[in-house]
């Protein structure tokens, strides 16, 4: 049921309504997978174990097994041992196919939603399924591909050209039922915006079928494809066991061949360059609105009708006829990143640290490097760099609009160029940069393939050497998609819920409070940019973290050339200590608050937050932040112990840890909060917080079992030593030993201090290191201190007089007493309609 319950939301209701706008005539719209509440609630252990006896035969089953066994013929032993003992049936009932009639009209709808998140439209194009059988069967599956890739870099160029029909749009296939698969073009546009963005959708699919795709298009999407299956072939003995187990899953449910890297990609090198960009164009012929095509609008209120619709699909139709429709205008791409390259700097100093396996660089601009080369993954390189001063520093009058710098100027192009015209200068090519700016840090992130590290570094330094201007068009589309999504929040029921939880835990520091529209008024997009731009123009405050399949002999010239030959600015510029950074004003309450926050919602949803606050104090730190990573993992395990797996009424539960809110110096305290978080029936909220809060009150006075330990320290291993083997788990762990309290400019010694900390804790983990750790932690007893939010559907008065007249009902005794409430019932639903009326005029 609560999983039930969760999807009822806006989400799952228009999924619901596309579905059985899609399945209309087959036997899929009567009913989604999850049931009917009526049969949840109701169904017997005997109708189970019957549908089970019906369906659950050796001739349904497969047993796949993928991880890196010493000995497979062992584990072929183990299924026959379990398995092979049993008897089939011997006249098991067939699994039934169930046809999707196609249809020659379009099918239509206007979704009115008051809890969508934005006006979107949805055209669904149904088509058989293919068997992937043959060559030519991978052919058509490359051609499709081909067609998908080059028709969402035109929409996504169309959503960066002024007045833009849509903010994003994009266009996907996939099997939606067997043997059933749909071709699904989804946009998000401004509100009453859905007509434009339709016409422009369909226009785009027409545009191809008339004039085709041009050879340079269909280049740039064989250049992607082409870097994927390099990437996957050069990664083949890397391979994750899940994907593999899929592979094999999708044979057993679908009969798709599993071919092996080796051969799909000699077979796609093979293809690609055969395919031209004709035969890529001719699948827009399987995407015509008389092709079982299904047309859907979602907007929070209503403004397009299937009347609207039905037009716009006649416009389109008529102009394609008429051969009206002009070819596709690009624009003119430049042929490099980085016009001039820069003159390489130098090392001033470098250190080698063995207990990681990394050396560090003191480049002759200020810049700190410090790189590790691996051989985790073959083609995968990640960097990340930081520098202290963030929107911390930033005077309360200038922090919306310094807040929305990022937005901004990636919208206008922070390497240089704008985006559309990036993404087809890095075709091709596997390359990531991004930025972040937080409260207290400056960072900049990438991900690369080594043959692509040139690429990568050179976004960087564009990105130092940029200057970002904004112009009148490039801010308006960033505003309207700021103000659609703040309208979207204001109608999300969880907005309030979340907004008084950090309310309650945080303050009402302007740090932590909701942007409002009126707030994106005050936006000063100058202000913004040349903020945004002094965040990235001091290479000195910059540490550089890069690690991967490096080759340093090639690495380095490039480090010195491109982040090297960044220039210093002979004035520093956010040039911080982060001794001196200030900290986000915050006061989590001294007692205990527990409130119910009322939102307006179409079905019922419920959520609860509890939150402790937590103080870590200066000079255990190190154990500490490892003592409450284990402490987070307990809780959660316990309360699905209790409120799931015990009690059956919830369906998953949280636990997350919050200690960003002090200033980043290497002395005082650290403050913050751990939190619960669940959702559940709304009836049941308050009781379901009680024993939550008792059991964790149970486990400071009583400790958890050894077990629990057990199971935790376990937990922990595992992630360790899957992250030994990722490169992200490196990057995260030196940019820890740099940003930690302990490091004094050695990173080894901060490196091997942090992994000693986790050693002792785990170590010195038992019922009774966990039952202090609880009381020290958290504060104890536990129900003294804590703040409880619970997010309940809110009643209309309405609603609350007839839930009244119904309940005192019960209780009248004669006709007299019911003849009263009945009086006070009109009486009060008469005040009720002067009041709204009074609101209104």
């Amino acid at each position: 049921m609560e999983e039930y319950r969760g999807n009822r939301n806006a989400s799952g209701r228009m999924q619901d309504a596309h579905w059985i706008l899609m399945m209309e005539g087959s036997k899929y719209a009567d009913r989604l997978p999850i049931g009917l509440e009526k049969v949840i609630r109701t169904v017997s252990a005997e109708t189970v174990k019957q549908f089970y006896r019906k369906w659950y035969h050796l001739q349904n089953m497969a047993v796949i097994a993928v991880g890196d066994f010493s000995d497979t013929k062992s584990v072929v032993e183990l299924i026959k041992m379990h398995f092979g003992q049993k008897c089939p049936e011997r006249d098991p009932p067939l699994i039934p196919v169930f046809e999707v009639p196609p249809h020659e009209e379009p099918r239509f709808s206007c979704f009115v939603e008051s809890e969508a998140a934005g006006s979107a439209v949805m055209i669904s194009y149904k088509m058989p399924a293919e068997e992937l059988k043959k060559v030519k069967d991978y052919k058509s599956m490359l051609v499709e591909s081909m067609f998908l890739y080059a028709l969402n870099q035109r929409f996504f160029k169309l959503s960066r050209r002024k007045d833009p029909p849509y903010f994003s749009c994009s266009a996907a296939a996939d099997v939606i039922v067997s043997p059933l698969k749909a071709c699904i073009m989804t946009s998000s546009c401004k509100e009453k915006g859905t007509l434009l963005a339709l016409e422009s959708m369909l226009l785009e699919v027409a545009r191809v079928r008339l004039h085709g795709f041009s050879e340079r298009e269909i280049s740039i999407v064989r250049a992607l494809l082409m870097a994927e299956i390099e990437s996957a072939y050069l990664e083949r003995d890397q391979m994750q066991s899940t994907n593999l187990r899929d592979e094999y899953l999708q044979h057993f449910l679908r009969n798709e061949p599993v071919v092996g890297i080796e051969y799909e990609a000699q077979l796609q090198k093979t293809i690609l360059p055969q395919i031209s960009a004709l035969e890529v164009s001719k699948y827009s012929e399987k995407l015509r609105t008389s092709c079982s095509c299904v047309v859907k609008t979602i907007e929070p209120r209503a403004s397009a009708t299937v009347d609207g619709l039905k037009r716009v699909l006649l416009k389109i139709s008529n102009l394609e006829e008429e051969g009206s429709i002009s070819p596709w205008d690009d624009e003119k791409i430049p042929e490099e990143i980085v016009d001039t390259k820069p003159n390489p700097g130098s090392i001033l100093h470098q250190l080698d640290y063995s207990n990681i396996g990394a050396s560090e660089l003191i480049l002759s601009n200020g810049m700190r490097v410090c790189y590790k080369c691996t051989d985790l993954l073959d083609d995968q390189v990640l960097f990340t760099g930081f520098s202290y001063g963030g929107l911390s520093e930033i005077p309360e009058s200038d922090y919306f609009s310094c807040s929305l710098g990022s937005t901004i100027a990636g919208e206008i192009g922070i390497f240089g160029y704008r985006p559309s015209v990036l993404t087809d200068m890095l075709a091709g090519k596997r390359v990531e940069v991004g930025t972040k700016i937080g409260a207290y840090m400056r960072t900049f992130s990438g991900d690369c393939s080594p043959s692509d590290l040139e690429t990568a570094l050179q976004l960087v330094y564009q990105l130092f050497t940029t200057n970002v201007i904004p112009g009148e068009e490039d801010v308006k589309i960033v505003m309207q998609m700021a103000e659609e999504a703040v309208r979207a929040q204001e109608r999300d029921p969880y907005t309030a819920f979340a907004d008084r939880v950090k309310e309650l835990n945080y303050g009402s520091s302007y740090f932590f409070r909701p942007i409002r529209i009126k707030d994106l008024r005050k936006v000063d997009p100058l202000k913004a940019c040349e903020y945004f731009n002094n965040c990235f123009k001091d290479p000195s405050t910059f540490t550089v973290v890069i690690v991967g399949n490096l080759d340093p002999t090639v690495a380095l010239p490039l480090i010195l050339q491109y982040l090297g030959g960044i220039t210093k600015p002979p004035e520093p510029i956010l040039h911080f200590n982060r001794d001196d950074l200030k900290g986000l004003p915050f006061t989590f309450p001294t007692s205990m608050i527990r409130e119910v926050v009322r939102s307006p919602m179409v079905e019922a949803q419920c959520s609860v937050q509890l939150s402790f606050p937590v103080v870590l104090k200066n000079g255990t730190m190190v154990e500490e932040i490892h003592r409450i990573g284990f402490l987070s993992k307990l809780l959660e395990t316990k309360i699905m112990q209790v409120l799931r797996f015990k009690h059956g009424q919830i369906y998953s539960a949280g636990v997350s840890v919050f200690l960003g809110g002090n200033r980043p110096s290497r002395t005082g305290d650290i403050r913050g909060d751990i939190s619960i978080n669940f959702s559940c029936d709304p009836e049941i909220s308050s009781k379901l917080l009680d024993l939550a809060l008792d059991e964790i009150l149970r486990l400071q006075e009583e400790g958890p079992l050894v077990e629990d330990v057990a199971t935790v320290l376990e937990l922990e291993q595992r992630a360790h030593e899957n992250g030994l083997q990722e490169n992200i788990y490196w990057l995260e762990r030196i940019l820890r030993s740099y940003q930690s309290r302990i490091y004094d400019g050695d990173l080894g010694n901060a490196f091997e201090i942090q992994d000693e900390g986790r050693s002792n804790v785990r170590q010195s983990l038992t019922t009774t290191t966990v039952q202090s750790t609880l009381q020290g932690i958290l504060p104890y007893p536990c129900k003294k201190q804590y703040t409880a939010v619970i997010l309940m559907p809110q009643t209309s008065r309405f609603q609350l007089l007839r839930s009244f007249f119904k309940s005192t009902q019960i209780y009248a005794r004669d006709a007299k007493i019911g003849a009263s409430i009945a009086c006070f019932t009109v009486l009060a639903f008469t005040f009720w309609r002067y009041a709204r009326s009074n609101r209104r005029s």
